[in-house]
């Protein structure tokens, strides 16, 4: 069961904000991953955060170990876009864990022509932390749902 299922009244003023901020938070991830922006991308996280990218074929460590990964990895895609929907936050005072759906259109260098395009998509599971500069992941790992490159999308006949 998710934090919909678990609500039975109206949210405060304050869990309103928190969430607005977390979404916030959430949409700066994907803006700073496709304009290949590192720092705002970098400033998603706390220092110590925890990133698990293993689920598609990415690295798994600290941030600026990730970053670095991100930075050399994506620079071989011309084109991306990261989605991120459907969110399921569950606020517990300073603390929250978060669930989100992500859907990345990519394009992979085809010669001289334009890119080849694919899809994934899967899940974020986010643990949260307030900080003094706002929230911020704390951990963040990715949930395999499918990737039209490495997956036959429909069966031909």
């Amino acid at each position: 069961m998710g934090p919909y299922s678990e609500r039975h009244s109206r949210m405060s003023p304050e869990e309103l904000a928190d969430r607005l901020e977390i979404d916030d938070l959430l949409t700066r991830y994907a803006t700073g991953v496709d304009r290949k922006e590192w720092n705002l991308w970098e400033s998603c996280f706390t220092e110590d955060a925890q990133i698990d990218y293993t689920a598609f074929g990415g690295t798994k460590g600290g941030v600026k170990e990730v970053r670095k990964w991100l930075e050399e990895t994506m620079a071989g895609f011309p084109m991306t876009q990261h989605l991120v929907m459907n969110r399921e936050i569950l606020l517990d005072g300073d603390a929250a864990t978060a669930r989100s759906g992500f859907y990345n259109p990519m394009g992979v260098p085809n010669g001289d022509g334009p890119p080849t395009l694919f899809f994934c998509g899967g899940w974020y599971h986010d643990q949260l932390v307030r900080t003094s500069a706002g929230w911020r992941i704390r951990e963040r790992t990715e949930e395999f749902g499918y990737n039209t490159m490495t997956q036959t999308v429909i069966q031909p006949k």
